[in-house]
Order: structure tokens, then sequence, then C-alpha cells
């Protein structure tokens, strides 16, 4: 990395839950909302690796419940919101694959990363993964990355199934969790 002040190669951010409040399948732009720490926190992330990925799973999309397009547009907005504060996304990697059917790019599976890897040349064990799901958790943990554990969303729920063993840091949101990352970079 040329400048010496960034913490990791990428930091890798689940979409629901992470990012936006998981009702369930978010199948249209109008239902899709951010948190209001969201874009703050992206931007205190983004001082701490010159790489911020979105990674998602979506199988609604397999499942017929949400439409290409409609999630097309959605990852618009996002895109948009973000660039609205003068930031960028190094890359948005989806996975429409239904679970259960041997995908290697759906999460906890590491294809998605592998990609990333390879557009943005990082070292995958150089990086942090921040979800809220055990899927999310579980990815960064095969691919030796540091992972930090959302209570948004399922984050409460995926805290009872996992030991804190498995997890680098637990936050109460991701808004948390870049400040929390910000204290560590100053000491």
């Amino acid at each position: 990395m040329s400048n010496k002040s960034y913490i990791y190669d990428a930091i890798f951010i689940d979409r629901d839950g992470t990012l936006n409040p998981d009702p369930g399948y978010i199948s249209s732009l109008k239902d899709f909302q951010l948190y209001s720490f969201t874009l703050d926190a992206l931007k205190s992330l983004s001082t701490l690796s010159p790489h911020l990925c979105i990674i998602t799973n979506q199988s609604g999309v397999s499942r017929g419940l949400i439409e290409k397009d409609e999630l097309d547009k959605i990852h618009s907005y996002l895109i948009g919101k973000i660039k609205q504060k003068n930031m960028e996304i190094s890359g948005l990697y989806v996975c429409t694959d239904l679970p259960g059917i041997g995908s290697t790019r759906r999460k906890p599976q590491s294809g998605m990363f592998f990609e990333a890897e390879k557009d943005l040349s990082i070292k995958l064990n150089q990086c942090l993964m921040i979800g809220d799901s055990v899927s999310d958790i579980e990815a960064g943990n095969h691919l030796d990355m540091d992972t930090m554990l959302v209570l948004t969303g399922r984050g409460q729920e995926t805290l009872n199934k996992i030991s804190d063993k498995c997890v680098s840091f637990t936050v109460k949101n991701v808004y948390e969790g870049a400040k929390t990352l910000l204290n560590l970079k100053i000491k």
C-alpha cells in the first residue's frame, strides 16, 4: 500500500442488516433505506483502507422474489448515495445463487472474495469482513481475515450461535465499529 496509514488492504461489508435494515427480501427501491449512521460509518472506514467493497448474497433473485432490474436500482441508489459523500466503492459483489446448490460464490464460500482479490490486487488475509450473519463471519474466518460482527440485523442472533473466539470485534453497529477501528489506529 502506498499510504501507510491504511490498516487493511480492503474492507468487505455485508449489505442487509449491516448497511440497511433487513425486513426480509427487499424487492423494490421504495422498500430500501440506509441506517442513519451508514454513510458516516463508510466515510470513517474509507480512511482505514483504500478499498471498500460491498459483498452480498441476494438469493431473492433466484427465488423469484426480487427482479434483477430492481436489485440493480437498489444498488445504483446505494452507490449514488455513497458518491454524494465523495466516497467510492471499489467493488460491489453480488451472489444471487440459492443456498444449498454448492455455489462457490455464495457466502460463506470464498468465490466473491477471490474475484475481489484479483480485481483489486489485494491479500485477503490483510482484509476485514463486516457483517451481521454467521455466513459473513465464517467467510472472513475461512480467509484468515479480521471479522467484525455488528449487532444490527441478525447480529444478536448470530452472536448466540458462534463463539466469540471466531470474531475479532463485536460492535453495536457499523458506525460504532468504525469508531473502534479509528481508536485502534490512533493508539
